[in-house]
């Protein structure tokens, strides 16, 4: 199924898009059920999807250590391997469970910066079927302002499908 994904053109339309991507994303994991598996795939397909995305994927929250998120599957450039709860973006989504969108990083208090090339950002919780914390979803791009409401509703849509 990958591979038609691979060949397929989406259309320009970015609402349009995600529900492409969604379908596809859906379709490629129907009956997968490991979580890195899942989360490996859903990195990939998005990253592949939007021209904006600069690094797309997961923070997981570490169950050895208090409310810390470590690096999951992801697409892109070297990414911070330790993020703690209230720190930074992926830390502030952790640690209210709601989604951040960030159009300048540099302006946000307490930005990492994982890497300095990026200049906007959003950050979705990953919350599993019991309303549990699995991880955030970070997505950067080295454009100011890249991300809105379309992302938003995009974004989170694609993971309540796959890991609630």
């Amino acid at each position: 199924m990958a591979e038609a994904f691979n060949d397929k053109t989406l259309t320009g339309d970015k609402a349009a898009r995600y529900a492409e991507v969604a379908d596809e994303i859906a379709s490629v994991l129907d009956g997968e059920t490991n979580l890195t598996a899942r989360m490996a795939t859903v990195a990939s397909m998005l990253a592949s999807s939007f021209d904006h995305y600069f690094w797309t994927g997961f923070y997981v929250v570490d169950p050895a250590k208090d409310r810390e998120l470590v690096v999951g599957p992801y697409q892109g450039t070297l990414g911070c391997l330790r993020i703690a709860f209230g720190r930074g973006v992926c830390g502030a989504a952790a640690a209210t469970g709601q989604t951040q969108l960030v159009e300048d990083v540099h302006a946000f208090p307490g930005h990492i910066a994982c890497d300095s090339r990026s200049r906007s950002e959003i950050v979705v919780p990953v919350f599993d079927a019991s309303g549990t914390l699995l991880a955030v979803f970070d997505v950067d791009s080295d454009q100011p302002a890249a991300f809105d409401a379309v992302d938003q509703q995009g974004l989170e849509a694609i993971l309540k499908a796959t890991f609630a």
